[in-house]
C-alpha cells in the first residue's frame, strides 16, 4: 500500500520506526502537499464571497494550481521512499569479484541520482506554492490570514527539508556536471521558497 493511501496514525508510526524510510524526505513532500490544500482550503473560503469579488478568478485558478502541487507533492511523498529503496537494494549486490564491484558501483550511483532528483522535486514545487501564496496576499478571505501564513511555513519546511534530502545523495554522487546542475536548482528554488515565505509570513503576522 502506498504511504500516501494510509492513516496519518499509521504513516507516523512507520515514520518513527528503525526503518530507513520513509524519512525526511517523504516528510518534506507532505509538508508541501499541507501547504497546497492550505491555499485550497483559503481560496474555497474567498471565491463566491461577495466582498471579494474581485478577486474571484484568481482565486479559482490558485486553488487549480494548488490541486496539481498537491497532487505532485503527495506523489513524491511515495517517490521519494521508493527512491531510497533503491539505494538500500545496492547494499545486498554481490561485491566478490571486479565485475560484480563495477556493477555494484554504477547501480549505486544511478540509485543515488534518483535519490536526490525526488527531492529536488519536491524543493521546485514547494518554491511554487510559496509563489502562490505570496501571489494571493491581500486577495483572500482575512479571516483565512493564518491560514495562508501556515501555507507558507509549509511550504518553507518542505522547501528546506527537501534541500538536505538532495544534498546529502550528492554528496555521495561522482557526476560532477550532475551534481552542480542539481545542486545550483534547488539552491535556487530554495531561495526563492525562503524569500517568499519569509514574506508572507511576516505580512501575515502583521495583519492577524
Amino acid at each position: 500500500m502506498k504511504l500516501v493511501d494510509d492513516t496519518l496514525a499509521r504513516f507516523a508510526d512507520v515514520l518513527a520506526s528503525d526503518a530507513p524510510a520513509p524519512g525526511g524526505g517523504s516528510v518534506a513532500a507532505l509538508n508541501g502537499a499541507l501547504a497546497a490544500a492550505l491555499l485550497r482550503m483559503v481560496c474555497a473560503l474567498t471565491a463566491g464571497k461577495e466582498k471579494y469579488r474581485e478577486f474571484q478568478g484568481e482565486a479559482l485558478e490558485t486553488a487549480r494550481l494548488a490541486g496539481e502541487l498537491q497532487a505532485r507533492l503527495l506523489a513524491g511523498v511515495d517517490e521519494d521512499t521508493e527512491a531510497f529503496g533503491k539505494v538500500s537494494a545496492v547494499f545486498s549486490m554481490p561485491k566478490g569479484t571486479d565485475e560484480e564491484k563495477a556493477a555494484r558501483g554504477a547501480a549505486m550511483q544511478s540509485a543515488l541520482k534518483g535519490a536526490a532528483l525526488a527531492p529536488l522535486e519536491t524543493v521546485k514545487a514547494a518554491r511554487d506554492c510559496a509563489r502562490l501564496a505570496a501571489s494571493a496576499l491581500g486577495k483572500t478571505n482575512a479571516s483565512c490570514a493564518s491560514d495562508l501564513g501556515s501555507a507558507a511555513l509549509c511550504a518553507l519546511a518542505s522547501a528546506r527539508a527537501a534541500w538536505l534530502n538532495v544534498k546529502i545523495n550528492l554528496s555521495g554522487i561522482k557526476d560532477a556536471e550532475f551534481g552542480e546542475r542539481v545542486g545550483r536548482e534547488a539552491r535556487e528554488a530554495l531561495a526563492e521558497a525562503e524569500r517568499l515565505a519569509d514574506e508572507v509570513y511576516a505580512k501575515t503576522e502583521r495583519a492577524v
